[in-house]
């Protein structure tokens, strides 16, 4: 086998976003489905624990809806029951996350994404991740300290990618 596809990915190529499995994928019993996704596209899960998120969090987590009218039902249903928050890794981690999450609306998010497919909702659409590379290292550091992420090289990454984008 060419020694190519042994060698790790280059830590600068590799991108992090966060993604919280909200209380509505705990309570409908959607974990295992919506990880296995990302698992089966070929990204890393680095980082991963189940926590029940306090006002101060939340209040962090959504400062750019605070002041709205619905800021308080977005609180009390993030916080109806834990959440699995977890750090994926993989080459264009941020973008490729967002596509397959799907648009924020269950109900304008195409079939085949987890929200097309697990949501009608707006507010209980299942799942959140990071929206840019700068929003991603900043949501990361909110939810994980540097000793809770395993950054590995996945045995089988060949059969993920090319052997040029592996360098």
């Amino acid at each position: 086998m060419d020694t190519l596809y042994l060698q790790p990915l280059k830590e600068n190529d590799m991108e992090r976003t966060l993604i919280l499995l909200k209380p509505a994928a705990l309570q409908r019993g959607l974990v295992g489905e919506i990880l296995r996704r990302f698992e089966n596209k070929g990204f890393c899960l680095v980082g991963m624990k189940m926590m029940q998120l306090g006002e101060q969090i939340l209040e962090e987590h959504y400062f750019h809806l605070n002041g709205k009218p619905y800021f308080p039902n977005i609180k009390k249903a993030m916080s109806a029951s834990p959440v699995i928050a977890c750090c994926i890794e993989g080459l264009e981690a941020v973008k490729t996350v967002r596509l397959m999450c799907g648009a924020t609306n269950g109900r304008e998010a195409l079939p085949g994404t987890i929200r097309g497919d697990f949501s009608i909702s707006v507010e209980q659409n299942v799942i959140h991740a990071s929206d840019t590379e700068e929003n991603a290292a900043i949501e990361i550091k909110r939810f994980f300290s540097e000793n809770e992420l395993f950054p590995y090289y996945r045995a089988n990454s060949q059969f993920y990618y090319a052997g040029y984008e592996l360098n």
